[in-house]
Parts: structure tokens; sequence; C-alpha cells
């Protein structure tokens, strides 16, 4: 499957000055508040944020996550973000790609891995429960 055919989306963002050190480079941390940043309008696009998966009695929580650093991502630049749905069965993988918009040039990539919970966040769903995967293999939803 290619990444046009997986569920995913684009951002394009600034980093804000009070991320940065005192050389205008962002700090490592806050790349992973980016890939968020990605992650949560591409489940905004299939209309499955926050309060629809409580109304679904479901939680979410990260296992995993990763990030490689490829060049400095600076204060000023403007920067596109993907995020692609990888796998969706029985977690879902989210994988990110930071690139810088004038010149493509890549500056970070990673990963978030995330499972669903069930009765109040106390049981883990060995698998992605059908009617989330079904949200997502019915394509984006129109934003009420």
């Amino acid at each position: 499957m290619t990444t046009e055919t997986r569920p995913h989306c684009q951002i394009v963002m600034h980093p804000p000055f009070h991320d940065v050190d005192m050389l205008e480079v962002v700090w490592h941390g806050h790349y992973y508040k980016y890939f968020e940043l990605a992650r949560t309008e591409l489940f905004r696009q299939y209309n499955f944020d926050v309060p629809r998966i409580r109304e679904m009695g479901y939680a979410m929580m990260i296992v995993d996550s990763s990030c490689r650093y490829r060049a400095p991502l600076k204060y000023g630049m403007k920067v596109l973000i993907t995020a692609v749905i990888t796998e969706l069965e029985f977690r879902i993988k989210i994988d990110y790609l930071l690139r810088e918009a004038e010149t493509g040039r890549k500056l970070a990539n990673g990963s978030t891995t995330q499972v669903t919970l069930i009765n109040k966040g106390q049981e883990l769903c060995m698998t992605t429960p059908l009617e989330i995967v079904n949200i997502f293999n019915g394509g984006p939803k129109p934003q009420p």
C-alpha cells in the first residue's frame, strides 16, 4: 500500500521561538509535540478525535515512539509534517516525516505506536477494534 492509499495528512508549521535554544535550534523533545500535531489532524480528518474515542468507550495509549534527527530544525523555518498510518490491525502505528518546505530537505522522521484500551482504560484490546479499523478504511470525513 502506498502513502497515497493509506490514511495520511500533511500539516504546515513554523517552530515557535519558545521551542528553540540559544542557537535557535528546536530542542529535541519538541519533535514529539510536532508529531502529535500531525497525528491529531490526521485523526480529526477521519472524525476520530478524543471526544469520539471516548464516546465509543475506548482510550488510546502510546506504547512506543522514536525519532531520528537528520538536520537542525530552526526557528523561522516553514516545516511540512506528514503523518501516515502504516499499521492498523493490532495497533495503530503512525510514521512521520518532517521536511523543510522550501528545499524538501528531510529534517527528521519517526513513529508512534498506540494501542486501544477498553473498560475506562483498564483492559488492553489485543487487536484494533473493527469499528476503528473501518473508520480509517472508509476515507476522510467532512468536518461538521
